[in-house]
């Protein structure tokens, strides 16, 4: 109620207002907080925030429908998902932090940890900047995503820690204009485009830039996947460039097949996901097991404009491999290894 308060007031100021966190440990129920603001607001976390173990809803704290709102400093929401861990019965299991159209905002230097689902949920949010975070939970923490971005635009990711149980970042349908910065991921499963093409009315993925990020131990790397004979939707500009992988499983892949639990096994048919201008530059390092390319495109919509430049990427075996199927890639400078 404190902080709520605190909130409110801020949030009907004149002028810029802060509402400040200090340093300390603070139990802190469901937050769910609007705008529009009369003026800017900042969040100023220094503490530790805990959520209940048995958090209701679908997130802890939900921010939305704010212009000009930042949270920055050193303190770390904490979701208490390793209480809940391997327990099925924690349903639904609640985000850390939503960002509901938020427009010209900053999160800075806090630190999200052991979320009981995704650590930060974006959605129709403008001209958003995460930057300096840490965002962690344990390998096997389940559908863990660091940052998943949908609906969205003008959204910048910036030298940021990210080792979770699933997606690093994962992006969303609708989403406009991306860049990842200097970000390291893993544990995790790297960072995802998609999944694309299971529900009706997606909205175009486009201008995704992810560049001179490192991934370390994660399950796959730099990753754009589709679901098979579901719906159509279209991904195109998206740039993978300077990228470091320290023993990643997968780390490139285009995989247009995409059925997790085998929930798609009736569907026969190829993917509807439209796949053009993608390119993979300037990616080095070390693969676990011998899979370091694979690409299996739609044959009813085989990717166009894949371009490949400057590849080497070595397994411990001496026989990592690149598989490419419905796609002819254009190929500079060095290619190892080659296949495609």
């Amino acid at each position: 109620k404190a902080f709520l308060k605190a909130f409110a007031d801020a949030c009907a100021s004149p002028i810029a207002a802060f509402v400040v966190i200090p340093d300390g440990t603070y139990q802190i129920g469901v937050v769910n907080v609007k705008g529009p603001c009369k003026a800017p607001v900042e969040i100023q976390l220094q503490g530790i925030l805990k959520a209940p173990v048995n958090t209701p809803g679908d997130a802890w704290f939900t921010f939305g429908y704010i212009d000009h709102f930042s949270i920055t400093g050193c303190g770390t929401f904490d979701g208490m998902g390793s209480a809940i861990y391997g327990k099925i019965s924690y349903n639904p299991r609640a985000q850390n932090i939503r960002f509901n159209y938020i427009t010209n905002g900053k999160v800075e230097g806090i630190t999200s940890k052991d979320s009981k689902q995704f650590h930060i949920n974006v959605l129709g949010c403008k001209n958003l900047i995460f930057c300096k975070m840490t965002i962690i939970a344990p390998a096997d923490s389940p559908n863990t995503d660091g940052i998943h971005i949908g609906r969205s635009s003008d959204i910048q990711v910036l030298d940021t820690k990210i080792a979770t149980g699933d997606d690093c970042i994962s992006i969303g349908d609708g989403l406009q204009h991306l860049t990842v910065e200097r970000v390291t991921c893993g544990p995790g499963h790297g960072i995802s485009v998609g999944s694309l093409g299971r529900y009706p009315n997606e909205a175009p993925v486009q201008g995704i830039w992810v560049r001179q990020c490192t991934f370390k131990g994660t399950d796959n790397g730099v990753r754009i996947k589709s679901w098979p004979d579901m719906e159509p939707c279209e991904v195109s500009d998206v740039h993978f460039d300077d990228i470091t992988m320290d023993n990643v499983c997968n780390p490139i892949i285009i995989d247009q097949v995409y059925c997790p639990s085998n929930e798609c096994k009736s569907k026969k048919g190829p993917s509807k996901v439209t796949i053009r201008d993608v390119s993979f530059k300037n990616i080095k390092g070390t693969v676990r097991g011998d899979d370091a390319i694979m690409i299996s495109c739609s044959p009813a919509h085989p990717c166009a404009n894949l371009c490949m430049s400057n590849i080497d990427l070595t397994s411990p075996t001496g026989k990592a491999k690149a598989t490419c199927l419905n796609v002819k890639p254009i190929i500079t400078g060095t290619m190892n290894p080659a296949g495609c």
